[in-house]
């Protein structure tokens, strides 16, 4: 592809690594192309923060295509991962330390493929405090990590699809397709609580985005092998 391609516009599809933020994937492939092509400016952005701990599929957008970063967002996501079961954490996933642990004696194949039904559909669901949403100009996760405590509103998210894809306790594997908005990490929290018990998000993976999926994906380092080559 071409300077004027990246100009015009381009969905690139990547595959997140662990631990990298979305926004540093972004700023690495705008640092490439802008090394590769030789300019000093050009739009790039992403539809669809993926916390760092998460890996998948990731659009990032350029050029023109970036007025489109909406729609892209508002599509519906597959997400598949590991939920732990009898512990939770401030942050509902591995970002911090486990704070309390629960029984999961009671807990059976067929308590866990039962307690998915209760999160099918419209669901009332509280974001982490731990989050990048904002509440007066600061985003929460600065206000959690300086121990500052703050009222989130419950917020609807639709859930369509919820499977149970492996048992292996404490460890639960699960796919979910859910609505734009929805965060794994609090489902994994109620659904520890629906269980009598508690539970975390230790591994999350974005499949899909729509029609758009990880299959197709390129790392990082491919994505750059390709400009290099091109």
């Amino acid at each position: 592809m071409t300077e004027e391609d990246y100009k015009n516009g381009q969905v690139l599809l990547i595959d997140k690594p662990l631990t990298w933020t979305s926004f540093q994937v972004v700023n690495k492939l705008r640092w490439e192309i802008k090394q590769r092509f030789k300019i000093k400016k050009i739009k790039v952005g992403h539809a669809g923060t993926l916390d760092p701990l998460a890996t998948g599929l990731l659009i990032i957008c350029t050029g023109k295509q970036t007025k489109k970063i909406d729609t892209y967002q508002g599509q519906i996501k597959e997400y598949t991962g590991t939920f732990t079961v009898g512990a939770t954490t401030p942050s509902y996933d591995l970002e911090t330390e486990i704070n309390e642990t629960y029984p999961t004696e009671h807990i059976s194949k067929e308590l866990l493929e039962e307690t998915t039904k209760q999160f099918i559909g419209d669901i009332q669901q509280k974001p982490p405090i731990f989050s990048a949403i904002k509440k007066e100009g600061k985003r929460l996760y600065e206000l959690a990590r300086k121990g500052e405590t703050t009222e989130i509103k419950a917020r609807t998210v639709t859930v369509s699809e919820f499977e149970i894809t492996n048992i292996n306790l404490p460890k639960v594997d699960f796919r979910i397709v859910c609505s734009k908005g929805t965060y794994i990490r609090s489902i994994a929290f109620d659904y520890g609580k629906a269980l009598n018990s508690g539970a975390h998000l230790s591994a999350l993976r974005r499949t899909k985005i729509g029609n758009f999926s990880v299959d197709k994906a390129l790392s990082v380092e491919e994505f750059i092998q390709n400009l290099k080559e091109n």
